[in-house]
């Protein structure tokens, strides 16, 4: 029987399906033929959703023509993900992915598709900083002190994540398990959801991607308390990682990509 930390170690840091994905090539005149939508499987103002927007907007200038981005949040991924899988395989219905798209099947016995069956990788969009953030109330301001804090208030403090499975749960369920703590999870249908949770005090911390918190951040309605990557971000320079901060050895990243149905032709993938 493996241990949670182990499993979550695995999981955060799979690189069996991201290994293949290529950076976007050259799209051809030849397509698109039709309106493109990328499929975001979260709310809007999230990470994942902010990232697929940037990219959905290099892909109209490529092709001469919008593509949509559709989010349809709900079930921890899964139903924008069931409607992609099920969705023709020509091009024109695209999916954002996160660490969840293969996690799932973990944590899930009777999904309707399968992440290496039934999608076929197109690019890696991103790969994110996750940062750890708490209300500016909150009377910490390192992570020691939330460490701390938190330990004297055992099972009275609420965390929020993008939903169950997905990478910002694990990642604080990795440091829960490595700092011994139990912080209660508080899963939302997206990223910027919890945020928001976060920013009007209804909970207290989060472990949020850099594009979802970093404007919060500037702005001082959060306070950073550590990055969950293996260095510093040069976005947040001053914020030390949290192996340096508090737990050696600790280390929770986030990364976004792009997939097709299955069956997609090779010259279509070659073409996005």
């Amino acid at each position: 029987m493996h241990s949670a930390s182990s499993i979550i170690r695995v999981t955060l840091g799979v690189a069996l399906f991201i290994a293949p994905l290529s950076a976007f090539p050259q799209a051809t005149p030849a397509f698109p033929s039709k309106q493109v939508r990328i499929v975001v499987p979260l709310a809007p103002g999230g990470g994942t959703d902010v990232v697929t927007r940037i990219v959905a907007a290099r892909l109209s200038e490529a092709w001469g023509q919008p593509v949509l981005v559709e989010n349809r949040a709900g079930g921890g991924q899964i139903i924008g993900t069931e409607a992609v899988a099920r969705a023709p395989a020509d091009g024109a219905t695209l999916l954002a992915i996160t660490p969840a798209h293969v996690i799932n099947a973990t944590l899930h016995e009777k999904l309707s598709y399968r992440w290496d069956r039934d999608f076929t990788a197109i690019g890696n969009m991103a790969a994110t900083a996750n940062v750890l953030v708490v209300n500016p109330s909150l009377p910490v301001k390192t992570t020691k002190e939330l460490i701390a804090l938190v330990r004297g208030r055992a099972g009275q403090m609420h965390y929020g994540s993008s939903g169950v499975g997905g990478a910002s749960h694990l990642a604080f369920e990795l440091f829960n398990a490595m700092a011994k703590l139990d912080i209660v999870h508080v899963p939302y249908k997206g990223g910027s959801l919890a945020v928001q949770d976060v920013l009007a005090g209804q909970i207290s911390l989060l472990m949020g991607n850099m594009p979802s918190v970093l404007q919060h951040i500037r702005a001082g309605r959060l306070r950073p308390l550590a990055v969950a990557s293996s260095r510093r971000s040069p976005l947040l320079p001053d914020v030390p990682t949290v192996a340096e901060a508090a737990l050696p050895g600790y280390e929770a990243s986030n990364w976004n990509g792009l997939v097709a149905p299955a069956g997609i032709a090779g010259d279509l993938v070659s073409r996005i």
